[in-house]
């Protein structure tokens, strides 16, 4: 018999989803920084076995949206909760469990198995942790709790095994040599967008979006042109550096990171573009991708 279902990944932002995500995986999908709201899309991830599928997805943190970009990250999350044959919730040892109680209300009356995960427990004790266990055992009665820590890669084994276990019969949703639902350009631009969360403060990394304009590919190597896209001038300017030199180090690691995902030689272009207040335009976002089926 085999068993395939849909694992999503919610929870509020900064717990470790995408961390998490990538170790289930075995491949990095999603893109990890500090900063919160890093993850913007739904992005799934395969994993594939003779006797089973399993279609995880990771999603963006949860919170109360400022502007429409924000509206539709939360739409992401909120629509995973929907298709779910098995919701993993992650929290961890640092946040209050309660800060999204209308959340975990829409957890609660999800019908899935939810899998509690609390993440990050080696920054925690025994005490404390079992403590943060019992308050989770009042908020989502139903929920099995599994400790975790996602970066040391403790006690994922176990996690895995339940999954599979929950796991409903089924035949694959997806070919069995297929890893992820996006196209190979979504990549691109994620790890374009990784190197500008890593390289710029404040609001920089919050007012960017990247689009691949063409991406053609040989046996050796791939032509890749990209534009970064601003909501202001002078974020045009703090973009580009003087001389051209943040722009020249963002393109470098990018091309490292391109080229190691693709195993391929990478060429790739960057151009900066203004347009003025994207995250508020529902066309320009539905052109961007972020308008949830």
């Amino acid at each position: 018999m085999h068993k395939a279902g849909f694992v999503n990944i919610v929870g509020n932002p900064n717990v470790g989803k995408s961390t998490l995500m990538n170790a289930l995986v075995g491949e990095k999908l999603s893109i990890i920084t500090s900063k919160a709201q890093t993850t913007r899309h739904r992005i799934m991830g395969i994993v594939n076995g003779e006797d089973f599928q399993i279609v995880y997805s990771d999603t963006p943190g949860v919170l109360k949206p400022n502007y429409k970009l924000q509206e539709d990250m939360l739409d992401f999350s909120l629509s995973a909760l929907k298709d779910a044959d098995i919701l993993l919730y992650v929290t961890d040892v640092v946040e209050n469990a309660e800060k999204n109680q209308g959340f975990i209300d829409k957890v609660i009356k999800n019908p899935a198995p939810i899998i509690l995960v609390i993440n990050k427990i080696d920054l925690s004790n025994q005490k404390k942790l079992e403590d943060l266990v019992a308050k989770w055992h009042e908020l989502i009665p139903r929920a099995e709790i599994i400790p975790i820590s996602a970066q040391n890669n403790f006690n994922l084994d176990y996690l895995l095994k339940r999954i599979r276990e929950l796991l409903p019969d089924s035949p694959p949703f997806f070919d069995k040599d297929q890893m992820t639902d996006k196209p190979a350009r979504f990549f691109v631009t994620e790890i374009i967008r990784e190197k500008i969360l890593k390289n710029y403060d404040r609001e920089i990394p919050y007012s960017v979006e990247v689009v691949v304009e063409s991406f053609k590919e040989s046996d050796k190597q791939i032509n890749i042109n990209t534009v970064i896209y601003v909501e202001r001038d002078s974020q045009k300017g703090i973009i580009i550096g003087k001389g051209g030199t943040m722009l020249k180090k963002v393109g470098m690691e990018a091309r490292k990171d391109i080229e190691e995902f693709f195993q391929k030689k990478i060429y790739l272009e960057m151009f900066v573009k203004v347009e003025k207040d994207w995250r508020n335009k529902d066309k320009i976002l539905k052109s961007f991708g972020y308008k949830p089926e």
